[in-house]
């Protein structure tokens, strides 16, 4: 699977955005599965390379003064990667008001089981101070 929008997942399922990573062996505890922790990294990571695929630029947004920050997070966690699993980000992306809410799920790419469900929601920053971001709205499209 490659960064595409509107591929359908390996459970046939659409998303706006996908796309493939690997586990890296610094990434897993004592127990040889990732840490908790890690998975925030792989959200977030998935969340940037959507950005990018939709050609926002969080550094020249920012510099702008826009901003939008992680507001909270609901994670589910499923079944546990391990040291050099492949496995599949996807994530859709809605507004409610002023914060964007990401609902991602990572796959495991050798068996499609799901690893992780997040829901993320994001807020707008304009100057430090909570505010609607239009510029973010293009992630809608």
């Amino acid at each position: 699977m490659s960064e595409n929008n509107n591929e359908k997942n390996v459970t046939g399922s659409p998303y706006m955005f996908q796309t493939r990573m690997e586990v890296r062996d610094y990434e897993c505890d004592i127990q040889g599965i990732v840490n908790n922790a890690n998975y925030l990294h792989y959200l977030e990571h998935t969340r940037h390379r959507f950005l990018r695929n939709k050609n926002v630029s969080f550094a020249e947004l920012h510099e702008k003064g826009v901003d939008v920050v992680v507001a909270r997070m609901d994670l589910q966690y499923k079944v546990p990667l391990k040291c050099d699993d492949e496995f599949i980000s996807c994530l859709n992306v809605t507004k409610e008001g002023i914060r964007y809410v990401f609902k991602q799920d990572i796959f495991r790419a050798s068996d499609n089981k799901l690893c992780i469900r997040a829901k993320v929601e994001l807020v707008g920053l304009r100057d430090g101070k909570l505010a609607m971001t239009p510029e973010y709205d293009v992630l809608l499209a």
